[in-house]
């Protein structure tokens, strides 16, 4: 066989920014290898013709060392790749580095490097599932990679339509402009459905914009799926009658692949204002397809369960503003949950912010998303929340809403918190 010489390609990359850890020579020899594992998975030296080598293998486009806290730092232009070209090794074997690498010592390790490497966006193709194979398929089983940033150009975006709502558009529906959006979740799990209906309709009375289900109901022989969404809807419609607000439910449709539309659907009918989605539990391709889908066409709240253990090492992993900002607004989720600092998770204050950013910062033509602070928030922290996450930001208060015996009254001390926060924060 002789394999064909040439490839019509547009010539046009995307580029991934990792973080990699040892001297300048490893991680250009580290760099140098994921740039055939995410592409060709294939020995440089026994790849068939030049134009796949020259046009399908990823190119390193900067190497360029990192500050002490892990970001790139501000003086200095890096450096290129020491060779003619920038792309491959003679193997793609990493026993040399994986072997000696120490991800304890790593975030302290002043030998860390960002690296840029830039794909054809052919080989992503027009789909997020082959798109996220190209950026951290393989990799993300070896020790020390980071995956930081993207940046993909408006020829690849276009495959993607975001976000139905984002932040104007849930502004929109819910006629609020001012402040930040409240929200909170029904639990504990093993409350019956008429028990949850109550708690949603004090919860709509006392003001609350977006009651979600917890996460962690679904379709349980004590609290059926059917039964649940049709009675809180049907209390979160009464309470909106008489209050004359509109308060959402959101009904957790987390399922199996075979189910998760028919949820969807169901949901709907029942008079659902939107949905939630544990992307992490389903994949983010199901958030996206959701998100398309005009049959459909909710808000969806994405919930991070099972995420986690995708970004908290500091040298593993996705970084926090590209998996819970940036992907999961491509996938068209309108708000995303993530821990706050200042609860029960270890989010620092400074993830918490890279998340807020990515959510809201200018990507093409895609909508800016909530960023939703949650895990433990307590009402004496709605002022410095609002101050942080600014007011357009939606802030989940679970738990704490119930530490009194009034649950309307503490729904209304939640709005009214928010409300005298967003106007300080105005006239400072």
């Amino acid at each position: 066989m002789t394999p064909s010489s040439t490839l019509s390609l547009s010539g046009e990359r995307f580029t991934a920014v990792y973080r990699l850890s040892g001297t300048a020579a490893e991680v250009e020899v580290r760099a140098r290898s994921i740039c055939l594992e995410q592409t060709v998975e294939f020995p440089e030296a026994l790849i068939p013709n030049e134009a796949i080598r020259a046009q399908i293998v990823g190119v390193i486009a900067e190497i360029k060392p990192c500050s002490s806290m892990g970001s790139s730092t501000s003086q200095g232009t890096g450096f290129s790749p020491s060779s003619s070209t920038s792309h491959g090794t003679d193997s793609i074997s990493s026993s040399s580095w994986s072997d000696s690498f120490d991800p304890d010592a790593s975030d302290e390790n002043p030998s860390s490097f960002e690296v840029s490497i830039r794909y054809p966006i052919e080989a992503a193709g027009r789909e997020l599932t082959q798109l996220l194979n190209v950026l951290f398929g393989n990799v993300a089983l070896q020790p020390g990679v980071r995956l930081q940033r993207i940046d993909l150009p408006p020829a690849l975006l276009q495959h993607y339509t975001g976000p139905r709502f984002g932040i104007a558009g849930l502004r929109q529906q819910l006629g609020i402009t001012d402040r930040p959006l409240l929200c909170t979740a029904l639990k504990p799990m093993g409350l019956s459905p008429t028990e949850l209906a109550d708690m949603a309709y004090r919860l709509a009375l006392g003001g609350i914009d977006l009651i979600k289900d917890d996460h962690g109901l679904s379709d349980q022989t004590f609290c059926p799926f059917d039964e649940r969404i049709t009675r809180c809807a049907e209390a979160i419609a009464r309470a909106n009658q008489q209050t004359g607000r509109t308060s959402l439910y959101l009904p957790n449709i987390t399922a199996p692949a075979d189910e998760l539309n028919a949820r969807a659907e169901r949901a709907r009918e029942q008079g659902a204002g939107g949905l939630l989605l544990c992307p992490g539990l389903t994949g983010l391709d199901s958030l996206r397809r959701l998100a398309a889908d005009d049959q459909i066409a909710l808000p969806i709240l994405s919930h991070p369960a099972l995420l986690g253990g995708l970004s908290l090492g500091p040298s593993q992993g996705l970084a926090h503003g590209l998996l819970f900002g940036t992907l999961t607004r491509l996938a068209g989720a309108d708000a995303t949950i993530f821990p706050s600092f200042g609860g029960r998770f270890a989010f620092t204050a400074a993830e918490c912010q890279e998340i807020t950013t990515a959510a809201r910062a200018p990507l093409a033509g895609l909508a800016p998303i909530w960023p939703v602070p949650a895990g433990g928030m307590r009402l004496e922290q709605v002022p410095e929340l609002v101050t942080f996450y600014g007011r357009d930001s939606m802030l989940l208060i679970g738990g704490d809403l119930h530490a009194g015996e009034d649950l309307t009254a503490r729904c209304q001390a939640f709005l009214r918190l928010v409300r005298q926060a967003s106007e300080q924060t105005s006239n400072d």
